[in-house]
C-alpha cells in the first residue's frame, strides 16, 4: 500500500463519505467501544456485499457530512450522534437484517483496568479464599482488601 500525503488522504476520505451517502439509501450509527481489529474484520466480512462499514475520525466525518448537507438535509440529525468511538453502516438492504448480522458478531469484552462498565456491577464483600500474598491482584484493580 502506497503512503500518500495527508491532504490527499483527507480528500479521498471526503469523496468516499460523500459517495457512500449518494450510493446508499439507509445509514445507521454503531458504537465500536472495546472492538478489536479481529472482530472488526469479522464484522466487515459478514457485511460484505450487503452493507459498508465506515470508521474514521469524528471531526472528518462531521466535516464531510456538513459539506454534503445541501444535497441531503437529513444529515443534520446524524451530526450530534458522531461522538466517541462510532462508525457508520451504509446499506440498501433491510435495516433489521443488517442489525441482526451485527448482533451475531457482538462479543463480550473482558474487564480492563480503568474501563467503564456498561452496566451496574456490584461485588458483595466476602472471603476470597486467597492468602495474604495475593492482595497485589486486588491492589492492581484498586479494590481495597482486608486480611482476616
Amino acid at each position: 500500500m502506497v503512503k500518500v500525503d495527508k491532504a490527499q488522504w483527507k480528500a479521498s476520505y471526503f469523496t468516499k463519505v460523500t459517495s457512500l451517502f449518494d450510493n446508499f439509501s439507509k445509514c445507521f450509527v454503531v458504537g465500536a467501544d472495546n472492538v478489536g481489529s479481529t472482530q472488526m474484520q469479522e464484522i466487515r466480512a459478514a457485511l460484505r456485499g450487503k452493507a459498508t462499514l465506515l470508521m474514521g475520525k469524528n471531526t472528518m466525518m462531521r466535516k464531510a457530512m456538513r459539506g454534503h448537507m445541501d444535497n441531503i438535509p437529513g444529515l443534520e440529525k446524524l451530526l450530534p450522534l458522531i461522538v466517541y468511538n462510532v462508525g457508520l453502516v451504509f446499506t440498501n438492504e433491510d435495516l433489521c437484517e443488517i442489525r441482526d448480522m451485527l448482533l451475531v458478531n457482538k462479543k463480550r469484552a473482558p474487564a480492563r483496568n480503568g474501563a467503564i462498565a456498561p452496566c451496574v456491577v456490584t461485588v458483595p464483600s466476602q472471603n476470597t479464599g486467597l492468602g495474604p500474598e495475593k492482595t497485589s491482584f486486588f491492589q492492581a484493580l484498586q479494590i481495597p482488601t482486608k486480611i482476616s
